[in-house]
């Protein structure tokens, strides 16, 4: 199976601290994999790189065969990565639909010019990214809040309608950061399985997460970071009994089984 990102030696300085030390794995085409670390472990950051909102201080991210480490943040979209936030970043005084139509943006040609004179070619890609809008919307069961105004949603329904913006610009690699973090466990579960529908639809997803049981049961890869190095990878149940996993989380070498 090809790799679709390859993270090569990257280290991250802020100042005299070192947030990520010469780490390197590989995501590959299709699957599910999972960045776990206790808190200070790296992991943010290093999806922050990923994404290109920090630039590694040494070393080089690459997406199918292209360095994108040096590239500005905004080419990131159409070049077929797109994230959710930890911290929901939605535009609460605009509709559930519009939200999403936004999300849209990156996939239409129109200049402002044709824009401001609604030419025919405007009023053709707006039907096109109101359907589509609609159908994403559908996807993640938004599509009879389509009207709601975005602010008035409870937690759960910002987290399904962030994932449906991400999902409008059609991503490759969808980067996902704490996508279940205020759920209930009902609403985990059913994210997770939302998210093994999505990578049934050939997107490839990266999990940045806490919930180790929605990790567990979702991912095909888990890598596990600490104090800002590698210091496992494999299948869920290879990491679940790596003692250098097992000692990060509990700070013990004991050699019985726990879910991390």
């Amino acid at each position: 199976m090809a790799n679709l990102l390859d993270v090569k030696n990257v280290t991250k300085r802020f100042g005299g601290v070192v947030a990520n030390n010469d780490v390197s794995f590989s995501i590959e085409t299709g699957q599910i994999t999972g960045l776990i670390g206790p808190n200070g472990a790296g992991k943010s950051t290093m999806f922050n790189m990923i994404s290109n909102v920090f630039q590694p201080t040494v070393g080089e991210i690459w997406f199918e065969g292209k360095r994108t480490d040096l590239l500005p943040t905004f080419k990131m979209a159409r070049l077929g990565i797109s994230r959710t936030f930890q911290n929901i970043q939605v535009f609460k005084n605009m509709s559930v639909l519009e939200n999403v139509m936004i999300g849209l943006h990156s996939r239409t040609s129109v200049g402002m010019i044709a824009a401001a004179f609604r030419m025919p070619k405007t009023k053709k890609e707006e039907s096109f990214m109101y359907e589509k809008a609609i159908e994403y919307l559908s996807f993640v069961g938004l599509h009879e809040m389509a009207d709601t105004v975005a602010g008035s949603l409870p937690l759960g329904k910002l987290r399904l309608l962030e994932l449906a913006r991400a999902l409008a610009t059609e991503p490759k690699l969808l980067l996902l950061d704490e996508i279940a973090a205020g759920l209930n466990h009902q609403e985990t579960a059913e994210m997770g399985k939302l998210i093994q529908s999505i990578r049934n639809h050939n997107i490839t997803i990266l999990v940045v997460e806490h919930d180790m049981d929605l990790v567990m049961s979702i991912c095909d890869k888990v890598i596990v970071l600490d104090q800002g190095e590698k210091i496992a990878e494999g299948t869920p149940k290879e990491v679940q009994n790596n003692e250098r996993v097992i000692e990060a989380y509990l700070g013990t070498s004991d050699e019985e089984e726990v879910s991390v």
